[in-house]
């Protein structure tokens, strides 16, 4: 149970600048506003308050509370846009220094743009402003990266999953040059004492399962959230109905793409991912209108038990693969500005805790 984790809750300069001073995640999940009558905004968090994760004491707590839950590992995102350029990293820095908290963790390549985005109303449309972008300069590049990153690959908390190191991308399709990278990556580990890579890909389309660069990777993750827009979108309403609901919604700023939970965890979940290759991402809620406003996509009357649900309907789908590739990802561990967190809250405690905990508990019987 491998979790993702945002480690944008401390000030960075990037962000004062582009932001306002003292910008972090909880700016914009703080001054969330429900956008329709039963909205869940603004998500208030309980037992971690609004924290800061420069300080220790804040990630034993969110270590304690994975292990509760059942999660195997923290998966830390992290940021590298090419030629040493690199951000936000101090958490995972302090992490490896100290050596606590004692608990598991891997590394998630997240190579993608970062832009500043908002929705327009009147256009119903997203504005985005690039703030960084992604470079890939080639193989020389790649193993500036690997170096960088060995601090934590020789950390003895290091996750390894079927006796190699485990390491995600989240877009490995962008990698021209992945096998190359694969290969390198490898014999450098073997230079330094270290097992080969155990390589996972992450896609949002499962007709990447098809793509060549994923089918060079170990497994890849299966992630449906967005899909779920388009099946709104092009439902069996006509397309008079939806061209009318699109304009009026835009002119009133009504959020056009709001599906109850229940009814999303039919389409979360592939029945391909029975195969050794293919792993579930399973989500607790989504709701991305603290980052998009009316332009994100939001699952209303999520609850501690519907989730338990789709947990169990996850391991389903990988109790009869092989040891080494039953694994599920965790979307996420601490994303309040989407909405999908693990963490305790006002309204459900540690519901989401306890309900993952008793899913896994029950699929061990």
């Amino acid at each position: 149970m491998i979790a993702f984790y945002l480690p944008q809750y401390h000030p960075i300069e990037e962000n004062n600048n582009w932001f306002g001073e003292g910008f972090t995640e909880w700016t914009n999940v703080g001054k969330a506003k429900p956008l329709f009558k039963g909205h869940y905004q603004p998500r208030v968090p309980a037992d971690l308050g609004y924290y800061d994760l420069r300080i220790p004491e804040v990630r034993e707590k969110q270590a304690e509370l994975a292990k509760e839950a059942g999660v195997t590992a923290f998966c830390y995102y992290h940021y590298w846009f090419g030629n040493g350029h690199t951000i936000m990293e101090r958490p995972l820095t302090e992490v490896i220094e100290y050596g606590k908290p004692d608990f598991p963790f891997c590394l998630c390549w997240a190579n993608h743009n970062w832009a500043k985005k908002e929705w327009n109303p009147d256009t119903k449309s997203l504005r985005q402003e690039p703030l960084i972008t992604m470079a890939y300069p080639g193989i020389n590049d790649a193993i500036k990266m690997f170096n960088h990153l060995l601090p934590a690959f020789k950390d003895k908390r290091y996750l390894r999953i079927d006796g190699r190191l485990a390491y995600m991308i989240l877009d490995v399709k962008k990698i021209s040059y992945f096998e190359e990278m694969k290969n390198v990556w490898n014999q450098l580990a073997k230079e330094n004492g270290l097992p080969e890579f155990f390589f996972m890909s992450y896609t949002t389309n499962i007709a990447d399962f098809d793509d060549e660069t994923i089918r060079k990777t170990d497994v890849v993750g299966l992630d449906l959230i967005r899909n779920i827009e388009l099946k709104q979108n092009y439902s069996k309403r006509s397309l008079i109905f939806n061209y009318y609901r699109n304009k009026i919604g835009g002119i009133l700023r009504i959020p056009q793409f709001v599906f109850k939970y229940k009814d999303a965890m039919r389409y979360l979940l592939d029945k391909s991912c029975e195969d050794e290759n293919k792993v579930p991402v399973i989500v607790p809620n989504w709701d991305w209108s603290p980052r998009r406003g009316a332009g994100g996509l939001i699952f209303t009357d999520s609850t501690p038990s519907l989730f338990k649900q789709h947990v169990k309907q996850a391991l389903e789908l990988i109790k009869r693969k092989p040891k080494n590739k039953q694994i599920l990802i965790l979307k996420s561990w601490n994303e309040w500005g989407e909405g999908n967190y693990m963490e305790p809250d006002l309204k459900f405690g540690k519901g989401y805790i306890q309900a993952l905990k008793e899913a896994l508990e029950e699929a061990d019987k």
